[in-house]
């Protein structure tokens, strides 16, 4: 199965929320590929040190396998780009897990592919049938997915994309790609007020790429990416409980039926920092070195909620 990770407002606890979610997965047995779409690199330095991606990775990275399309039209396999990052892996075999967590790394240029992806889309469309027009803008957007259907069937039981804060081109690629899309936000006024704006803005942009892909046919099918649930971020807690403000916040959520996780994740900015500098997720800590365990629980309990969601999805095997 593959989940977008999604939300076109930064500072919502993404990444972080990818990245334990993911290695909790893998320590459960499971085959796990993170694909980091967002040009901050976040994820990507959670799980190697600056100096691993600069000497080893920079060259292996989305951005490449994009550009390969964007400059030269080539189908690169996925396959090229991947990696398994040596500390979260050895933390694996370490609690005897037959469990792996892979990585394909984002880089700051990727930045710019959104830009080249519209061009490619757009070039010359005044000088084109709609027909033509339409092949380019399914095949751009549907580049992804074929190729992570491969993966999906052979190499991994679940494959997470943590995508840039906005719904341009290459998010949009990842959207098409996804069976299910979980989104992260905090419970604030702008937060809150942006998630029905998100759903609606979504569901106009599985839209369009499913009306030109009922016009075109074969190979392009519609797609229709379920909504896993709003997974809450940064919450303070009062005797165990949400303050009130934040209360009212995740009530007006609800109020509007969307669907919501049960588990909350808790402000505590010294272990979400904690993967940056170890490699390791705050969720794959020893349980004697957890600085506060209710952190270590909730992200647990939370990748059972998303697990339970995701079994529920229909199979694409």
């Amino acid at each position: 199965m593959i989940i977008s990770v999604i939300n076109y407002k930064g500072g919502v606890g993404k990444t972080t929320l990818t990245a334990n979610i993911a290695s909790e997965m893998a320590s459960r047995g499971q085959k796990v590929l993170i694909i980091d779409l967002d040009p901050q690199t976040n994820l990507t330095l959670s799980f190697l040190t600056f100096e691993q991606w600069d000497h080893q990775y920079k060259e292996q990275t989305i951005q490449h396998w994009y550009d390969a399309y964007i400059d030269h039209d080539r189908e690169l396999s996925l396959r090229e780009f991947i990696i398994q990052p040596e500390r979260i892996n050895k933390r694996l075999r370490e609690i005897k897990s037959n469990g792996v967590l892979a990585l394909i790394p984002s880089h700051l240029g990727l930045v710019n592919v959104d830009n080249e992806l519209a061009i490619k889309i757009w070039k010359g469309h005044q000088g084109i049938s709609d027909r033509s027009h339409r092949h380019v803008y399914l095949r751009t957007l549907s580049r992804l997915k074929t190729a992570l259907d491969p993966l999906t069937k052979k190499d991994y039981d679940t494959i997470f994309i943590d995508c840039p804060p906005n719904l341009n081109y290459v998010t949009q690629t990842a959207i098409i790609a996804s069976d299910g899309l979980l989104i992260p936000a905090k419970p604030d006024y702008l937060s809150t007020l942006g998630i029905s704006e998100l759903q609606r803005h979504l569901h106009q942009r599985i839209e369009e790429y499913n009306t030109k892909a009922s016009i075109e046919a074969t190979p392009y099918t519609p797609v229709s990416p379920a909504w896993l649930g709003v997974a809450f971020t940064m919450v303070g807690l009062r005797n165990n409980e949400p303050y009130h403000t934040l209360q009212t916040y995740i009530d007006r959520v609800k109020s509007q039926n969307i669907d919501t996780f049960k588990t909350y994740i808790t402000e505590n900015k010294s272990d979400h920092s904690q993967a940056p500098e170890t490699g390791i997720p705050v969720v794959l800590t020893p349980e004697n070195k957890a600085q506060n365990k209710s952190i270590l629980y909730q992200f647990r309990e939370l990748s059972r909620e998303v697990e339970e969601k995701i079994q529920r999805l229909p199979s694409r095997r």
